[in-house]
């Protein structure tokens, strides 16, 4: 059974139903451990109090906040949940909007949506009614210490939930304009080309992390006792020539077929992760 991150009802309108919040995808990595390089020991995390000088065990240890330097109000769990805002429990619709009204820049983490119950009328009510009418719901709930603006739309037999981001996270100041440069009208031509040959209806399980492919095959060499392998990067230059840059990726393109896929280095046998 998968850890339920969230309880709680969803209110749409005077209709309330109980549901639960499951977390949908989570980045897999390679981790590695800190080893002391001089005897190849573990190296373990110690909090330690800089007054008393000495190593702090976590039951002592409390948040603080700090108002000025070296001043902090200490603040308590209990007193953290008694300021929880309603949305702790229940997730409020706010309003509807159309299916492509949101920019995924805002989506930061992806949940599913579960209903708490057996049967429940009104949680296949509600995903009817945003599929048919391609509609997203905006609603507001709080959890992980923070309140989040939330969009929740159908699946095909379920409800997925995006966090977002709020306004003043994103970081506008961050972008950079590209756009305004001059280019001709045959050299537009041949970029559409060249994209609508590489069109192709989006599969997922087609990519993969071919960075942890490549750990897991640098690991697998070392525990055997093989030299690493380096991966062969290829030379980048900037396009002097559009055209002829065009030209030759058209050209490219079509020899492999619409397609090029590179080969990934071969493992004799997964390296096994390190929690």
């Amino acid at each position: 059974m998968p850890a339920t991150v969230w309880k709680g009802y969803l209110s749409f309108g005077l209709v309330s139903f109980p549901v639960r919040l499951y977390s949908a995808a989570r980045p897999e990595s390679i981790h590695f451990h800190m080893l002391h390089k001089k005897d190849g020991s573990r190296i373990k995390e110690v909090w330690y109090c800089v007054e008393e000088d000495k190593p702090v065990p976590r039951d002592e240890i409390v948040k603080g906040f700090e108002t000025s330097k070296d001043q902090y109000i200490e603040v308590e769990e209990e007193e953290l949940d008694a300021i929880a805002p309603p949305t702790a429990t229940t997730m409020d619709i706010q309003q509807f909007v159309a299916a492509d009204e949101v920019d995924p820049i805002y989506f930061e983490s992806s949940y599913y949506v579960a209903p708490d119950e057996k049967v429940s009328k009104p949680y296949a009510l509600f995903q009817t009614v945003l599929k048919e009418t391609g509609r997203q719901a905006i609603a507001k709930v709080a959890m992980h210490r923070r309140e989040h603006v939330v969009v929740i739309r159908p699946m095909e037999d379920g409800l997925v939930l995006h966090t977002m981001y709020f306004e003043d996270e994103l970081h506008r100041a961050n972008q950079q304009n590209g756009s305004g440069t001059k280019f001709t009208g045959k050299e537009l031509e041949l970029a559409k080309t060249l994209m609508e040959k590489l069109t192709a209806k989006f599969k997922p399980k087609e990519f993969e992390d071919q960075y942890r492919k490549n750990l897991e095959h640098l690991i697998d060499q070392k525990k055997h006792g093989k030299k690493v392998t380096a991966v062969a990067k290829p030379r980048k230059a900037p396009v002097v020539d559009l055209m002829e840059a065009l030209k030759k990726s058209l050209a490219s393109t079509s020899s492999a077929g619409g397609s090029a896929k590179k080969a990934a280095p071969k493992a004799s046998r997964p390296a096994r992760k390190a929690s």
